[in-house]
């Protein structure tokens, strides 16, 4: 038996590993199986090259088993195997040369990201194992199969193993840190998780079950005989070695792309549609992004991106290889010309990284613009669902913006999507817009009158959004239908003078102690409206931006204040009692009362009542009626 050291240099760097990646133990797994699909690959490699020879037939796998009671996880390979010679260079000592620059370059991080580097991937066993065991035995027809122990200290020893068939079995004795994974359940989860499609077969068996005792008792029953008949099931790798993202997209069915979607991301909702991404130059790509079904504000969506490296999982949602903004999608990509073991540093400066980005963003952009010119039906459809994502999307990027903003829709409220193009042809420069049909249905119902259009906005993105296609298109404005009165809901009648105006605007801020209330006698079209309230859109948006950033504390009171406009329709019955009732009686109870139901039925079609307003508003309401009815 030959023992050493594993470093004259280095400390006890064992337990600095179980220090810095505490967090993130399952990387073990990982890394482990990731060493034995390499084995495998060097093996076929030689193979193909004449330098090995392996009967045609053999099936390379991969074996995890895990032993309860005995504490034990087994890795095993049929995979190139190693000498003694070997396992001197690569377990002794390449991963401890590097030992002393790990710790100096980690000593003041905890990150999970460091498993690899300097050659440390192995070691990653100790982050569960009291003691690591390898039997391992070279392709090489002279070499004798050998064993490697470690107890967790700078202390190993290697003598001959008992392993008669090519390849190498890591035995993990496993410690306390490690029990959650003596779990059968556990470990299949995680193998799926970071192994799910690595390139050779992985299947996992329970080293510590028994055999079920057998009953000897003589039979004849049919279904007992049908039993003995049938073969036993053949074992079901845990992975996918052909993952649907390496195959040609023209060899790709729906129902494929909707399988994988769903095996992937365990989501019942089938996805809206999906991208297939292959690049080879400048750098490789391949991958599939899915739509899924958003309808809601990006801030409480969360979408899930996995990033692989040759089939072995890396990642979600690194936002240097990923656009922030396609953080809202799911999928795959798998970019062998990133590092497996990614550092955030390396992402943000590296160009490649970058490149990769770019390229992500425009296919999305070229598919969106595809469906909207080639399929406009289908893309009318999925638009409810998009738009959230478009749009945070143009918000983050000007460059997605330029490359979308011929596709972006616009849904009016009468059920159309329109693009800004088409939109402007039948609104002009100035766009209206409805952000809540129910408290504006007046303003829209009196825009369906006049055969008018307005479009909806709903969502919280939507506010920045306009905000940001005017700073853009700057000869576009968006203003609420509540906002403005334009000309064309204007009708013929009596129009009150400045002086009749100021009058009003006077008579209505004395008795409702509003000083700041705008009072205007305009002649609508819309006969059944006695009023309407408008808001200034600078002063709305004022007010939401004040809201968003800590609702304007600190600012001056009254700083965002309503500055609402009161618009009586000269032409409704109610505002002409009011106007002779006034002549008549001037600042009678019955001039009051009617003012100030006035108000409140405008004030209805801006916003609910509430408390105090709502009880006044039912008060008087019963006083007309009595008046009416005494007349």
């Amino acid at each position: 038996m030959q023992k050493g050291n594993l470093s004259i240099h280095s400390e006890n760097i064992l337990p600095i590993i179980k220090k810095w990646l505490y967090s993130d133990q399952d990387i073990f797994v990982r890394e482990l199986i990731s060493n034995s699909v390499d084995a495998i690959t060097k093996l076929k490699k030689l193979t193909d090259m004449g330098e090995a020879e392996i009967p045609q037939d053999e099936a390379y796998e991969i074996h995890v088993g895990v032993d309860k009671d005995n504490k034990l996880i087994t890795i095993s390979d049929n995979g190139i195997g190693m000498t003694k010679d070997e396992i001197e260079e690569y377990i002794n000592q390449i991963a401890f040369s590097g030992a002393s620059a790990f710790m100096e370059k980690y000593k003041d991080e905890s990150t999970s990201e460091i498993i690899g580097h300097f050659g440390l991937g192995f070691y990653s066993s100790f982050m569960v194992a009291d003691k690591v065991q390898i039997d391992t035995l070279s392709f090489r027809d002279s070499a004798e199969a050998m064993r490697w122990e470690c107890e967790g200290g700078i202390e190993y020893s290697m003598s001959p193993s008992d392993k008669t068939k090519r390849g190498t079995t890591i035995t993990l004795y496993v410690g306390d840190d490690g029990e959650e994974f003596l779990n059968e359940h556990t470990l299949r989860g995680v193998i799926a998780k970071h192994c799910g499609f690595m390139p050779v077969p992985i299947f996992l068996e329970n080293l510590a079950k028994t055999e079920e005792p057998t009953d000897t008792t003589d039979s004849t029953d049919s279904t007992d005989l049908e039993a003995e008949d049938k073969e036993p099931t053949a074992p079901t790798p845990i992975n996918d070695t052909h993952p649907l993202w390496l195959k040609p997209a023209n060899e790709c069915t729906d129902d494929d792309y909707r399988a994988f979607y769903q095996k992937v991301f365990m989501d019942y909702k089938p996805p809206l549609f999906w991208i297939h991404l292959n690049m080879d130059y400048p750098f490789r790509l391949k991958g599939i992004l899915y739509f899924p079904s958003l309808k809601h504000d990006p801030e409480y969506m969360e979408g899930q991106v996995k990033l692989f490296n040759n089939q072995v999982y890396v990642a979600d949602n690194i936002k240097e290889v990923i656009p922030e903004y396609l953080l809202l999608l799911k999928g795959v990509m798998d970019c062998p010309d990133l590092p497996l073991n990614v550092s955030r540093s390396f992402l943000q400066n590296d160009s490649t990284v970058k490149k990769m980005a770019g390229y992500i963003s425009r296919k999305v952009a070229e598919k969106l613009n595809g469906l909207c010119k080639k399929d406009r039906e289908t893309y009318n459809g999925y638009w409810d669902d998009i738009a959230p994502f478009i749009k945070y999307g143009c918000i983050k990027e000007q460059d997605f913006y330029d490359k979308l903003k011929v596709s972006i829709l616009y849904k009016t409220i009468d059920g159309q999507y329109l693009t800004i193009e088409e939109l402007t042809e039948k609104t002009g420069k100035t766009v209206y817009y409805v952000t809540d049909a129910q408290v504006q249905s007046q303003y829209i119902n009196m825009f369906k009158e006049q055969e008018l259009m307005a479009i909806e906005l709903t969502t919280r993105l939507d506010n920045p959004f306009i905000s940001y296609l005017e700073m853009y298109e700057k000869d576009i404005k968006f203003l609420r239908i509540d906002s403005d009165l334009t000309d064309a809901l204007k009708g013929e009648g009596a129009e009150g003078t400045n002086e009749a105006n100021e009058d009003l605007q006077a008579f209505f801020r004395k008795i409702l102690s509003n000083e700041k209330l705008g009072v205007q006698l305009q002649p609508l079209k819309s006969e059944g409206v006695s009023g309407v309230m408008l808001l200034s859109e600078q002063s709305r948006r004022m007010q939401e931006m004040s809201k968003m950033f800590g609702g304007g504390e600190g600012m001056p009171p009254g700083m965002f204040d309503d500055e609402l406009t009161l618009v009586l329709n000269s032409n409704h019955s109610l505002v002409q009692l009011f106007i002779t009732l006034q002549k008549e009686e001037g600042e009678s109870t019955n001039t009051e009362l009617i003012a100030k139901q006035l108000y409140d039925l405008a004030m209805l079609s801006h916003k609910p009542l509430v408390n105090e307003q709502m009880k006044g508003f039912i008060e008087r309401s019963n006083k007309i009626m009595e008046m009416a009815a005494k007349r």
